[in-house]
């Protein structure tokens, strides 16, 4: 048996050394594109199979219409079920736009402790994003009359690094829900890594475009993958489009 594993470890290595030498898969190149999101979308797919096993508190799969409102029934469920409207957290959201969902949570929390951060640039998709270009939806900065809450300009990669260097205290003790809206593979990923030396166990985070399956999905995958991180998903609306997850052990 092991004559026979090692010959088939020199074939393997043979023929991966000899397409490295020949260059001939380059005639896929054209392809490229069209294999990757095939690949994450049957990934996507047989998650989403896995989760609609689990008791969501609210699941509209298979909807055939969507209803981006329904982010809010998805953010109520979620509220009512783990007591978030008084309870003392630090709201992040990362991708603010409008400030619509901002505004939710924080008309919903009414405790005077609680602190709401909101990151943007203001200014735009920093990249393209499936068919929209870079600088697409773009929102002038709004205003807030909240002593609780403050949005910080710029791209993440700029912004979030000072942020967490001088709220360390905070993130470490106050629970926090986290809401990523920033569409992006790019983002994404990189929001997630530098959150994660302050996750705690029954921290929320919410994904606003959870089912795309090269950006948002493809993030989630690699970081809980790579972190060993287990994020329970608990609400979905928009067949998974939007999705709630909590940190667990």
């Amino acid at each position: 048996m092991r004559i026979q594993s090692r010959m088939k470890l020199k074939i393997i290595k043979f023929f991966k050394d000899f397409l490295l030498w020949s260059g001939i898969l380059r005639v896929f190149t054209p392809f490229n594109h069209l294999f990757f999101f095939l690949r994450n979308f049957n990934v996507l797919r047989s998650w989403i199979s896995q989760a609609n096993r689990n008791n969501l508190l609210i699941n509209d799969f298979y909807s055939w219409k969507r209803d981006y409102p329904k982010r809010y029934l998805l953010y109520e469920a979620v509220a009512d079920h783990f007591k978030l409207d008084q309870k003392e957290l630090l709201y992040l959201e990362f991708g603010v736009a409008s400030g619509s969902s901002f505004f939710w949570w924080m008309k919903k929390n009414t405790n005077t402790n609680s602190l709401f951060r909101g990151f943007d640039t203001f200014e735009g998709l920093p990249e393209d994003w499936g068919g929209f270009k870079k600088g697409a939806m773009a929102f002038d900065q709004a205003q807030v009359n909240d002593g609780r809450a403050e949005f910080i300009k710029g791209i993440f990669q700029d912004s979030l690094y000072p942020f967490l260097e001088s709220n360390k205290s905070l993130l470490q003790n106050k629970p926090k829900i986290i809401h990523m809206d920033a569409d992006l593979f790019s983002s994404t990923i990189f929001v997630l890594s530098q959150l994660y030396p302050f996750l705690k166990k029954g921290d929320i985070i919410f994904f606003d475009e959870f089912n795309v399956a090269n950006h948002e999905f493809l993030a989630f995958k690699i970081f809980t993958e790579s972190f060993y991180v287990k994020l329970r998903p608990v609400g979905a609306v928009n067949n998974f489009y939007q999705t709630a997850f909590i940190v667990n052990d």
